[in-house]
């Protein structure tokens, strides 16, 4: 509690008083976390559902934006208990490193999150449609109906003669790296 203000308390109160205001603050802290958490977490389920994107892209961000709340109201909330800032700099440093060397390692998998995530959005086809994915433009490659679109695979069911209702499943990052042929009308 502020020096000016610790002059209208007896003595003895002021220990405690500092506790209290600390207490207060801690508090504070946490309310406000809770409150944007809450808040962010309805603006994005409205979004979604104004813009009509699938649950399962929305409920990854939601977690997101929740732990990055989260981690920050510790930090703060250390911070007011005299935890050095050098001492949090340099474990979040740390932290980070050890993240970037994970990102790299599983790069081929957030690629085809990312992926999914410009499927979703960008809508190049949707579950039902019939697709084909070339290698070239002059030669088949394949081809089916799309019957999921997940966070790491397009499944098809395969339309070949030879393999007809065998499920085929293409990585998403290949999907932007291939010619694909589609049909709306639902005929392969």
């Amino acid at each position: 509690m502020p020096a000016s203000l610790m002059a209208y308390f007896p003595a003895w109160t002021h220990e405690w008083l500092d506790s209290a205001f600390l207490a207060a603050q801690v508090l504070t802290i946490v309310v406000v976390a809770w409150m944007l958490q809450r808040g962010l977490k309805r603006i994005l389920y409205r979004v979604s559902a104004m813009y009509d994107l699938p649950r399962h892209l929305v409920l990854p961000t939601v977690a997101i934006a929740r732990w990055v709340i989260i981690i920050t109201a510790a930090l703060l909330v250390l911070g007011r208990l005299g935890v050095s800032a050098t001492v949090l700099w340099t474990a979040f440093t740390g932290f980070a490193a050890v993240a970037a060397v994970a990102f790299f390692a599983a790069w081929s998998v957030l690629s085809n999150i990312f992926c999914a995530i410009l499927i979703f959005t960008a809508r190049p086809f949707r579950v039902g449609d019939h697709v084909e994915i070339l290698d070239t433009a002059e030669k088949p490659g394949a081809k089916g109906e799309v019957v999921d679109i997940g966070l790491l695979y397009v499944t098809l069911r395969d339309a070949t003669p030879e393999n007809h209702g065998a499920l085929l499943q293409i990585p998403n990052a290949l999907i932007f790296q291939r010619v694909v042929r589609r049909w709306k009308d639902r005929r392969s």
